[in-house]
């Protein structure tokens, strides 16, 4: 895949034991302790609820900059932390491409769509040096699932740009589309610039990224998409390798990696945690990870601390939970 930054732009993790991590949780819970958290919005350590949940999040590794939410399907929030300012988010961007998309075509797991033809600027775009690019040709046909995997797995910015002008005729009417999702959903401090992610004017906040995570999940088509760590499409060179190297550790089945100077490193990811039938889905947003330095310095801080967040989850959470898989009462 050609480009100059690893998605997008040109340009000592700790581990928490998970014994320790569910004694302080048993004992905080066994002793009628809560934790309420400061407001997000002010900047404070953490805010969660005051459960069971809220005690797991406060042993959490949380990121010492930018912005981080998570949440346990079915059960609740571990917690949001650094404020809730609307900041560029990167490739992200590309989660509500993918979700616009398959709003207005929707596709079943399996399925690989209609066949949709290159344009110019699409080919004319792969040869970019300043973005993420993926390599097309003018007439070329590809598939909507195809194209959804050469969007999401190796970020591809033309891939994005051309699935906008094929859903609404151009990327201006897409993303008042995109737009459009983000108010339905409830995405107050989210703002949609262009289909990409490379504008820094497209901005949102972790919280939010939590809400959209949790819609793309339910979305079977584009839950397999995101948790490929490679691929192969006919007509494109070469095996396409996911961005997000987290998808080699046990659990992880998604989601999107985003990096810029501006953006920093960020990363909506996804894993199983539990045993058994007590197995819950975790979703987990961190943004604005080394700013200002390099897309790629920027994106590998952002691995390594989601990488540290999912660890520790998976290793509390298992005592927290009864044989039903609920929270312990």
């Amino acid at each position: 895949m050609r480009g100059a930054g690893p998605d997008g732009a040109r340009r000592n993790r700790p581990r928490v034991g998970g014994v320790c991590v569910a004694a302080a949780v048993l004992i905080a819970v066994g002793a009628g302790g809560c934790f309420a958290g400061s407001r997000a919005d002010e900047g404070g350590p953490v805010s969660a609820s005051s459960s069971a949940m809220g005690l797991l999040g406060l042993s959490l590794p949380w990121p010492g900059e930018g912005q981080t939410s998570i949440l346990v399907e079915g059960l609740g929030s571990l917690g949001s932390k650094g404020g809730r300012r609307p900041v560029p988010i990167a490739s992200l961007t590309k989660v509500m491409t993918a979700y616009v998309v398959l709003k207005e075509h929707p596709l079943g797991d399996g399925e690989p769509g209609p066949l949709i033809t290159v344009d110019e600027r699409a080919a004319q775009e792969a040869f970019s040096l300043s973005e993420s690019t993926v390599p097309l040709r003018e007439g070329q046909s590809l598939t909507q699932r195809q194209l959804l995997e050469l969007l999401l797995l190796p970020s591809g910015n033309n891939v994005a740009r051309l699935l906008a002008r094929w859903d609404a005729g151009s990327q201006e009417a897409f993303v008042a589309k995109m737009n459009d999702a983000a108010r339905d959903l409830g995405m107050t401090r989210t703002t949609y610039t262009g289909a990409s992610g490379i504008e820094p004017t497209t901005v949102s906040t972790a919280e939010d990224q939590l809400v959209l995570a949790r819609q793309a999940m339910g979305i079977p088509v584009l839950r397999t998409v995101v948790a490929l760590r490679r691929t192969t499409v006919p007509g494109v060179s070469g095996t396409v390798v996911n961005t997000n190297r987290l998808l080699d550790r046990p659990g992880v089945i998604g989601l999107k990696t985003g990096s810029s100077s501006p953006a920093g490193g960020a990363l909506m990811w996804a894993a199983e945690a539990g045993s058994g039938t007590k197995r819950r889905l975790v979703l987990g947003v961190v943004l604005g990870q080394r700013v200002d330095t390099t897309p790629e310095a920027g994106l590998r801080a952002a691995l390594d601390r989601s990488g540290a967040l999912i660890e520790a989850v998976r290793d509390a959470l298992p005592a927290v939970l009864d044989s039903r898989g609920q929270v312990r009462a």
